[in-house]
């Protein structure tokens, strides 16, 4: 006998998404670049580039550099700013049927919370706060590598935020476990991890750095084996949804996130190789279910201890 379509939908604090699978942050835009190519409404969700409460100009070129099975990055968060996100970007998400995250930075706790403030009224269906930023009150260190500090920002944005709050975590840390713990303490309502991993790239032609930042974020799958492990940790050290990413680029990737414990995935670097990369993604969760007679995915996530 044929086997029904199985149930993709998944809840992540409240918020349903028709499917697992989102877009990862600072790989997508603002989904206005990627809409000729991928229909917006059929994605979990549109993750949104980090926007700040003011404008930044980024880091100096050259900033992107490819690795073995993956790619150093050293955008430095380069924005628009949070007024023309919600004159320009946010009207185009919802003009879409997109589900929209939008990704919040900033180098003070205050700005993290005037961006937060500058949403309440938006229709902005979840906030992920990056706290891979650098805090520039305690010397540049990023707020996501000190589980006081994340407690501290979880806290502060919790307290003003209308929609729900994620914490995006900073893999560069000995504990992801107390990084998680950290957030759920102060109020967040889900995870998301892995951020990147610091790497660094030399040209050994030129004897110089390959980009201008010296160190730059390692993703793609090169990392997914360390993802998938700091993901299951997290899973096991908190109650809240963990959402996982980190080098997705098929179905196969995405279900061994949701084994490990993630409730919904982002899909990240493959978006530059493959701008549909997240449709096919959810295509390939689908055919696995199918091929395994799995009715609803919510039966994957956490189902291997």
């Amino acid at each position: 006998m044929e086997m029904l379509r199985p149930s993709l939908a998944v809840e992540i604090a409240g918020v349903t998404l028709k499917n697992p699978v989102m877009t990862a942050s600072g790989t997508f835009g603002s989904g206005m670049e990627y809409a000729d190519f991928v229909e917006l409404d059929r994605l979990g969700a549109v993750v949104t580039k980090g926007v700040a409460a003011v404008p930044w100009e980024g880091n100096p070129t050259p900033r992107v550099c490819e690795t073995p099975s993956g790619m150093l990055n050293a955008i430095g968060l380069q924005n628009p700013g949070i007024d023309v996100f919600c004159e320009r970007d946010l009207p185009f998400l919802k003009a879409h049927g997109a589900t929209v995250i939008v990704n919040v930075c900033g180098h003070t706790e205050e700005e993290y919370v005037k961006v937060v403030d500058r949403l309440a009224d938006e229709e902005a269906d979840l906030l992920e706060i990056n706290i891979s930023c650098p805090n520039v009150k305690e010397g540049g260190i990023a707020f996501g590598t000190d589980p006081k500090a994340i407690e501290r920002v979880t806290k502060a944005v919790k307290a003003r935020a209308k929609q729900p709050v994620i914490m995006k975590l900073s893999p560069n840390v000995t504990d992801i476990r107390a990084s998680a713990r950290a957030a759920e303490a102060g109020g967040a309502d889900a995870v998301s991890l892995i951020n990147t991993l610091t790497g660094m790239k030399i040209d050994i032609e030129r004897q110089t750095f390959l980009l201008a930042n010296r160190t730059g974020g390692l993703s793609g799958p090169a990392i997914r084996p360390v993802a998938v492990r700091m993901v299951y940790e997290a899973a096991h050290a908190v109650r809240i949804p963990v959402i996982g990413m980190g080098g997705i680029t098929c179905g196969e990737d995405a279900v061994e996130f949701l084994l490990a414990g993630a409730a919904a995935v982002s899909v990240g670097t493959a978006n530059f190789a493959n701008p549909r990369a997240a449709l096919d993604v959810a295509e390939g969760i689908e055919a696995y279910l199918v091929r395994k007679q799995i009715p609803d995915v919510k039966l994957l996530i956490g189902a291997v201890h």
